[in-house]
């Protein structure tokens, strides 16, 4: 061992902290990522401050890593039955419940100091919403078949807020882009649901998968055909030109796609489907990138 390699039994902690925290599965933080930028981007009709731009960009990553602890921390009981958590650190003993809460309030403390610190009193207000939300969401699928609705709004918080630092205030156009948000979350998270339906019918877990049945890919398809309209009605709002509506219509060929995957509803097809949401996003920040670029 190098001399100066960290003892085995921290570097263990270490990553065991974060495969907790996600650190290793980046796509929460991307699908968080996209339509923060989105917000940025439009608020800013351009380049955004970059004191706005490097606070949200690192509170989002913060941000679903707070999630990530406080979500296995509620799941804690029931993610030993499930074949795809059961190894999870704190499912499997590895890490107390407690270090889980202290991370998500540590986490949580340093994302509401750089609110505090490079941001407005308006954003300021707003972030108690965000956390109440990440809060609260995990703990959802034990009394609602709604947990992704719960999911959408911890997830598209970051969207007034964002504009809310950028404008100094929450227009109407930043609740649309909330309300695409919410059903695209929706419409992801119970992909990656039926992924683990089986188990969760069998543990008493309740989800839009589950709800939805066999509807699931029909209701999904209405879902991403709404987030593409109200992104229309973004669009027509901002006075967006032909890059944005091109990024629109790669995310309408994506969801497609995703529709593809997911046709037998196997647990690979469907996880493939909700993975390729990151393009799904990125594809729309790119168009809004350029036409703004070059409006």
């Amino acid at each position: 061992m190098p001399s100066n390699a960290l003892p085995e039994h921290v570097q263990t902690r270490l990553t065991d902290y974060a495969h907790l925290l996600r650190l290793d599965r980046p796509i929460g933080s991307l699908l968080l990522l996209w339509p923060t930028y989105w917000a940025l981007w439009l608020a800013a009709d351009g380049f955004p401050d970059i004191g706005n731009f490097i606070v949200f960009t690192l509170g989002v990553f913060l941000m679903r890593a707070a999630g990530c602890a406080i979500n296995d921390f509620a799941d804690r009981k029931v993610d030993r039955h499930v074949k795809r958590t059961k190894d999870r650190p704190l499912t499997s003993g590895r890490i107390e419940p407690w270090e889980a809460v202290a991370l998500f309030a540590g986490i949580c403390l340093i994302a509401f100091l750089m609110v505090v610190l490079f941001t407005n009193t308006l954003t300021l207000y707003l972030s108690f919403g965000g956390v109440i939300l990440a809060f609260i969401y995990p703990f959802m699928k034990r009394y609602t078949h709604l947990p992704q609705l719960f999911l959408g709004a911890a997830f598209s918080w970051a969207i007034p807020m964002a504009w809310a630092a950028e404008a100094g205030e929450v227009t109407r156009m930043a609740w649309l882009l909330f309300t695409a948000n919410v059903l695209w979350t929706v419409a992801y998270d119970t992909l990656y649901a039926m992924v683990d339906r089986d188990d969760d019918i069998r543990i008493g877990i309740k989800s839009t998968a589950i709800l939805f049945g066999d509807a699931d890919r029909a209701v999904i398809a209405i879902l991403q055909a709404l987030v593409v309209l109200i992104l229309i009605l973004v669009g027509r709002q901002a006075d967006l030109g032909a890059f944005y509506y091109l990024g629109l219509v790669a995310m309408a060929c994506l969801f497609v796609f995703q529709q593809h995957l997911a046709r037998y509803r196997e647990r690979d097809g469907c996880f493939k489907a909700f993975l390729n949401n990151n393009w799904a996003g990125f594809a729309v920040f790119t168009g809004l990138l350029i036409d703004l670029l070059t409006h």
